[in-house]
């Protein structure tokens, strides 16, 4: 701080000269004040000039990168590229994944504008969505796929209540084996039971996968939020926001409205709104298929289903869970008079769903798959007359819970394309059975209520129709068979003899629920006197499946009996079978291998084995079993497990 020449203590003339020199440091202060504001102004209005020349610079340099990167883009090898040929190889992309359309227009505006052009490309409708999300992703797809294009539209509305009881059921079940592959044709053959809904994750939202069985055992994921794919072709861009007219008007007092209120006023109208505009393309479809996981809010949307389809080829409808329905007035609950132009169906799924036996849209069918509602209850003669006026058949499966006695005599009918039969449910469904003769069969599946042994019928059956040969026998394997089967009396087998096996020579494959181990694993067993078998049997079996079949005694140690039989280790074998004359444990090996030898036909090593809640192995046994066949899949039983659980609590 400056200092001043003022005299301490101040006297008269010196507080009059101070007074005198205020006015003129006053000025003087005033003056740097001013000069200080002019050359902050200056400096600011430099900065200014000198921030409008560089954002002058940036735009032009951002501008020259534009140019540079189109120039680049414009003399690229792609641009070259006729767009004849980048159609075919849209095309080929569009074979492999459905809704590759979602990622090719999203790469660039040529791109775009062909991709656009290409109703084709938008015919492929494969959607994984809740009644939360918007219908418009469906107006769009249909808008974009032109007017004539025939369209093959899969839809699976989940709900999100599913996830946390599928991922608890499974981590519940410690694998002791990497099950089967969800390709293998056996699974996808079409049980009875649609299964269950597997959670992942994807870019921009979840998705479920679902498998269905029957001609398409998997299906493309699309989140409706975003087009998500595991294949790195990359995302999609998102779904539309509600802005079409169809939208629902905002909600009024939102503040005062629970949020669950809120979604169920939302969620109530979602399939009145996509079935609009599915319906309206309906002389369009050739393919439909509408999957849910059980009833929504805006179900009675389905009764609109209902028009001329000239083109549909094939049509599925399938709820998983049972729900209790009226009278629908639809297409497959039709009157027996109708008439509808639906000609070229050839695959019909109806799953928990109402329908009339006597509608028109089940005839002259190729693939038939029905399985109906609880409530429902149809004469056993007119579920044999849908089978009779699809004489063309070549899957058929048929699951009823509560049908009626017959009112008219049951008579023969022959179905001689049919391939695969699949019958689950009453125990009346065994005399369906007995009136068929199915000369070309080769798929039988049987999960009926089991009153009587049904080995009889299953030979009456393959007698009547000339010993087909038979290649995959499913019995109770189905949703019955279980680790708690066996408390009721319909759960079972129902076998009481494995002899009828003899006959099934060419079998493959077996699939065994809910029945005593010992008696199959004998049977399978290499023939001996103990059996009474001079032969093996099923000698072209190569996979065995058994669920809820428990064992009592020596049951694990007959399986290893039977494997060894089957499946002998190539060294001892070769050593055995010189040593054919040997005394002890040697010589017996030997002698066996050359009984085997000595037989008609040498059977076909088994290459997979599952035993799901069947009995404890132990690892010593699985890590044995994994050497001589090649897929191995074992569960432990859920019983044995508790009571371990309480020994350990106890102790």
């Amino acid at each position: 701080m400056a200092t001043f020449d003022l005299p301490e203590p101040p006297t008269q003339a010196t507080i009059a000269h101070a007074r005198a020199q205020l006015d003129s440091l006053n000025q003087s202060a005033n003056t740097l004040e001013a000069r200080i504001l002019d050359a902050r102004d200056a400096l600011a209005r430099l900065v200014d000039e000198r921030q409008a020349a560089i954002r002058e610079l940036e735009r032009e340099f951002a501008a020259a990168e534009d140019r540079l990167a189109h120039t680049r883009a414009y003399v690229a090898p792609i641009r070259r590229l006729p767009h004849e040929l980048l159609r075919q190889i849209f095309t080929f992309s569009f074979e492999d994944c459905a809704w590759s359309a979602w990622v090719l227009s999203a790469v660039c505006s040529l791109w775009r504008k062909v991709v656009l052009a290409m109703p084709t490309l938008w015919s492929k409708i494969r959607l994984v969505t809740t009644q939360a999300s918007s219908a418009e992703t469906i107006r769009l797809w249909l808008e974009r796929s032109g007017r004539t294009v025939p369209l093959d539209i899969e839809i699976i509305l989940k709900s999100p209540s599913m996830h946390a009881g599928v991922a608890d059921s499974l981590s519940r079940r410690r694998y002791l084996s990497v099950p089967h592959a969800a390709g293998d044709p056996w699974v996808a053959g079409g049980w009875t039971t649609p299964p269950p809904l597997v959670q992942t994750a994807g870019a921009g939202g979840t998705a479920v996968h679902l498998q269905i069985g029957g001609a398409h055992p998997t299906m493309h994921v699309v989140p409706v939020q975003a087009v998500v794919a595991n294949d790195g072709m990359g995302a999609a861009p998102p779904s539309p926001p509600h802005t079409h007219e169809w939208e629902m008007p905002p909600q009024l007092g939102t503040e005062r409205t629970p949020a669950s209120q809120q979604r169920l006023r939302k969620n109530m109208h979602w399939g009145h709104i996509a079935f609009y505009y599915l319906v309206e393309q309906m002389h369009r479809w050739e393919r439909f298929v509408f999957r849910f996981d059980k009833q929504f809010a805006s179900i009675g949307a389905l009764k609109s289903v209902e028009g001329d389809a000239p083109l549909l080829r094939e049509f599925e409808i399938s709820c998983t869970d049972p729900a209790f329905y009226g009278d629908w007035k639809w297409l497959p609950s039709a009157p027996v008079n109708a008439h509808f132009d639906i000609g070229s169906l050839n695959t019909l799924t109806l799953q928990h769903v109402p329908f009339k036996w006597s509608s028109p849209m089940l005839r002259n069918l190729r693939h038939l798959q029905l399985r109906s509602l609880p409530t429902v209850n149809i004469a056993l003669d007119r579920i044999l007359h849908i089978v009779a006026a699809n004489p063309q058949l070549e899957t058929l499966s048929l699951h009823f819970t509560s049908p009626n006695q017959p009112v008219l005599p049951l008579s023969a009918v022959t179905l001689g394309e049919l391939k695969s039969l699949n019958l689950g449910g009453h125990y009346l469904l065994s005399n369906l059975l007995d009136s068929l003769l199915l000369p070309a069969l080769d798929t039988l599946i049987l999960d009926i209520e089991a009153r009587d042994p049904i080995e009889d019928t299953v030979s009456q059956l393959l007698a009547r129709s000339s010993n087909p040969p038979l290649t995959r026998l499913s019995l109770s394997y189905g949703a019955n068979a279980g680790p708690h089967a066996g408390f009721y009396w319909g759960s079972g087998a129902g076998v009481a003899s494995w002899h009828f096996l003899t006959e099934l020579d060419h079998l493959a494959a077996l699939h065994v629920g809910s029945a005593p181990l010992e008696p199959l694993i004998t049977a399978l067993s290499a023939p001996d006197d103990d059996n009474g078998q001079d032969r093996w049997i099923c000698p072209r079996l190569v996979k065995l499946a058994m669920r809820g079949c428990h064992a009592h005694g020596d049951g694990v140690a007959k399986l290893v009996q039977m494997v060894e039989a089957r499946n002998p280790d190539a060294g001892m074998g070769a050593l055995g079978g010189g040593g054919g004359g040997g005394g002890g444990p040697g010589g017996g090996g030997g002698a066996g291998l050359g009984l085997f030898g000595g037989m008609a036909m040498t059977p076909a090593r088994l290459r997979h084995l599952e035993l799901y809640d069947c009995t404890a192995l132990g690892p010593d046994v699985t890590k044995w079993l994994k050497t001589r066949i090649e897929e191995v899949v074992c569960t432990e039983p859920s019983f044995e497990r508790y009571a371990v659980g309480r020994l350990v609590v106890i102790h």
